[in-house]
């Protein structure tokens, strides 16, 4: 979005980074409005491809419109911003085709962005995504990834996601490993970010940490909260139970008020359980999709290759 100064030097970089592979570009303009489109259309060739979409829909929206529309075996994501250099992408490419990786994520280990607002924000959101989710990358931040086609396919991108991308990869099972990559500091537009986005990475880090945990089974996170609700509830009032038939007042006690709390609370957690449980096979059988990921299949003969290396 509104990228126009960095678009030149951008596919030069790129033509240049990946002489001698077999590759397509694909530039989402994600509703610029500056010259943008004009400039790709201007410096693209052949292996270029501009996906214009109608309006500003958000980088994670923007990123899946770009995969859908790719044919790469592999698929590297790259911010236009020029921050990231396309020199890394071959040998992270190599190192997934030798080591067999799923996905390749790049970490920026002499950052060039601002120290206070930049930096720091983002070395606590990602101690704290590592920490909530399990999945231990140390630059969630790094655009520069780069993916089996048939992992990119499934990431189910929506909202500003692109944060967890990862963590994504890591509920299809995918392989991920981390290489050092070069980061550049910006030299034309400014960045779409800013100390503001801090609020959307902690809801949307709740949403993962239920996706890593319980997105098969939301009854065991639902269930296991509402019966210790409801179990404090039935406790609490069989206590007042007790005091009423001893002849004691509880009308108006806090306490009488707590157990009904829970009790209610207990119950329709426990409801809301078994009714994202009705969900998950509702998605899983209306759709015949598997509750599993095959990651490869062995033959005798070797894999047929498509004849496309990658997608940038």
């Amino acid at each position: 979005m509104d990228e126009e100064d960095n678009i030149k030097l951008l596919l030069e970089s790129i033509n240049r980074a990946l002489t001698g592979i077999d590759y397509e570009v694909i530039l989402v303009d994600d509703g610029s409005s500056d010259k943008t489109r004009q400039r790709i259309l201007e410096n693209a060739n052949e292996q270029t491809i501009l996906v214009e979409l109608r309006k500003n829909y958000g980088q994670s929206t923007a990123m899946t419109a770009g995969i859908d529309h790719s044919k790469g075996k592999y698929i590297a994501l790259l911010d236009g911003d020029l921050q990231n250099d396309p020199s890394d992408i071959p040998a992270m490419l190599e190192l997934m085709k030798r080591e067999d990786w799923d996905v390749v994520a790049g970490n920026r280990v002499n950052r060039k962005d601002g120290f206070f607002l930049r930096k720091i924000p983002s070395r606590i959101a990602n101690a704290l995504i590592r920490k909530m989710t399990g999945v231990y990358i140390k630059d969630y931040g790094c655009t520069l990834k780069i993916f089996k086609r048939e992992i990119a396919e499934e990431l189910g991108l929506y909202g500003e996601l692109h944060r967890f991308i990862p963590v994504l990869a890591k509920l299809q099972g995918a392989r991920i490993t981390q290489v050092d990559v070069t980061h550049h500091p910006r030299q034309f537009g400014k960045s779409k970010y800013g100390i503001n986005r801090t609020f959307k990475v902690v809801s949307d880090l709740a949403l993962m940490v239920f996706f890593r945990r319980y997105l098969h089974k939301p009854m065991h996170l639902f269930g296991t909260i509402g019966f210790i609700s409801l179990g404090i509830g039935i406790i609490i009032n069989l206590y007042l139970l007790g005091l009423k038939i001893l002849g004691y007042d509880i009308w108006g006690k806090p306490l009488l008020i707590l157990g009904l709390i829970f009790l209610l609370g207990g119950i329709q957690l426990i409801t809301i359980g078994i009714l994202a449980e009705i969900n998950i096979r509702t998605y899983f059988e209306s759709q015949n999709k598997k509750t599993y990921q095959v990651r490869k299949v062995y033959y005798a003969k070797q894999e047929i290759k498509p004849a496309l290396e990658i997608t940038v």
